[in-house]
C-alpha cells in the first residue's frame, strides 16, 4: 500500500493528522528514529508537539536551519504543534 504523498512541499497536506512520517520518509528526510515500528502510529493517534532548536549565536542561518524549519512546517500542516526553540541563555552568553 502506497501512502498518499503530497507532491508540493508548500501546499497543505490532504487531511488533519495525515501520515507525515510517510511523507518525510518518502522525501528522504528521515534517516534514523528511536522507534520505527511505533512512531507512525503515535503520530496518527492525536496531535503531537514537535520542536527543533536553533543557536542564535551563529554568524548566520544556513540551509540546514531551513530544512529543520520546513520539517516543522510539514508537521504543522499535518495537524501537529511545532515549536521553534531559540537558545535564549546560550545567546546571552555568546
Amino acid at each position: 500500500m502506497t501512502p498518499d504523498i503530497n507532491p508540493s512541499p508548500l501546499s497543505p497536506l490532504p487531511s488533519p493528522l495525515s501520515d507525515v512520517f510517510a511523507e518525510l520518509s518518502w522525501r528522504g528526510l528521515i534517516n534514523q528514529t528511536t522507534d520505527d515500528a511505533n512512531l507512525p502510529r503515535l503520530l496518527m493517534e492525536k496531535p503531537r508537539t514537535v520542536y527543533a532548536g536553533f543557536d542564535p549565536t551563529a554568524d548566520s542561518l544556513h540551509v540546514g536551519h531551513l530544512m529543520a524549519m520546513m520539517i516543522l512546517r510539514r508537521f504543522q500542516q499535518a495537524g501537529h504543534r511545532p515549536i521553534a526553540v531559540v537558545g535564549g541563555a546560550t545567546g546571552m552568553i555568546g
